[in-house]
């Protein structure tokens, strides 16, 4: 059996050193909670780890895709799509990705007074529910947000905003019900077509089918479509593929990854196919835009919004 801890295709990476975080450590704020690694590996065939002295650190382990496995005390247990484990520290584990149907996963390790907040007696997978009010993309925005503050973690600022950032991360696991509870309550009087718009952007990473999302709101395909097209004027698989590529422009100017990172994350599995799409949008690939949208801020003028570009495509194919 091939095994490869890491060094993947699309990974993202950050390790901090001793070294760096301990010049913070005196800090009672950041002594409770911090992190010290983190990372996102899509559908990684082989990833393979094994820790059989355990280790000073917690791990998560967040599958938004795919399936894995990992074996502690003594037993193997199954991750699969929207599943997290908490791996408490001293205690030998192993874990891996599926060979045929690889895990993405999103991971970080902690350490605090506090991190054993953060960890369960139990070792068996949690499954996170798709609901009107997951907030699946606002846990998401948090690991980004902490993720681009380690880039910067050579600022005691940044890295203190970090850990501020991972309290509210890992209490989204954790407390899950209320986590939801408050996009629960704005959600109680919301129209049909805006819980379809959440349901969209909270799986914008997946490949929903029309069957998925009819299905979902309790319609038939054709109903669900009729009543969707009513009130947008598109069909709703193509106003998701918008979301998506909406999504994908906001990653191209809001950060630094690559595109053969971004596909992935709004539920590409082909390059080619991804800036097909995008083009037929967009009117331009995804890297001529790119590279439009860096001098355009470069200058100082003001980039079109994607609602805009998008909305111009729109009209123009009309």
């Amino acid at each position: 059996m091939h095994h490869v801890k890491e060094g993947f295709k699309g990974q993202r990476i950050i390790t901090l050193t001793e070294e760096i975080i301990g010049g913070y450590l005196h800090d009672p704020f950041i002594r409770n909670l911090y992190p010290t690694k983190i990372g996102f590996f899509p559908a990684v065939k082989y990833h393979y780890n094994n820790k059989p002295q355990g280790t000073d650190y917690a791990i998560l382990l967040y599958c938004v895709a795919g399936e894995g496995w990992y074996a502690i005390d003594g037993q193997e247990y199954k991750l699969e799509k929207d599943q997290y484990i908490i791996l408490p520290p001293h205690i030998p584990y192993s874990f891996g990705a599926n060979e045929s149907n690889p895990w993405t996963i999103y991971w970080l390790h902690f350490k605090g007074d506090v991190a054993s907040t953060f960890t369960f007696g139990t070792f068996s997978p949690r499954t996170i529910q798709i609901e009107k009010s997951s907030r699946l993309q606002d846990r998401l925005n948090l690991f980004e947000e902490i993720y681009a503050n380690l880039e910067m973690c050579f600022n005691k600022e940044s890295y203190a905003y970090a850990c501020a950032c991972l309290y509210q991360f890992m209490a989204s696991f954790v407390w899950l019900n209320a986590f939801r509870n408050i996009r629960s309550r704005e959600n109680r009087n919301t129209t049909f077509i805006r819980r379809v718009f959440h349901y969209m952007q909270e799986n914008i990473d997946k490949q929903l089918s029309l069957q998925d999302m009819s299905a979902y709101f309790g319609y038939s395909v054709s109903h669900f479509s009729m009543l969707f097209q009513k009130e947008t004027g598109h069909s709703p698989i193509d106003y998701y593929i918008k979301l998506k590529i909406q999504r994908a422009c906001q990653y191209m100017e809001l950060t630094d990854l690559k595109i053969n990172q971004i596909y992935p994350k709004v539920g590409f599995e082909d390059a080619a196919y991804f800036t097909r799409v995008f083009t037929k949008i967009m009117g331009e690939s995804p890297s001529v835009y790119r590279n439009r949208e860096r001098q355009a801020a470069g200058t100082g003028l003001e980039s079109s919004t994607v609602k805009n570009r998008t909305e111009a495509k729109d009209a123009s194919d009309k």
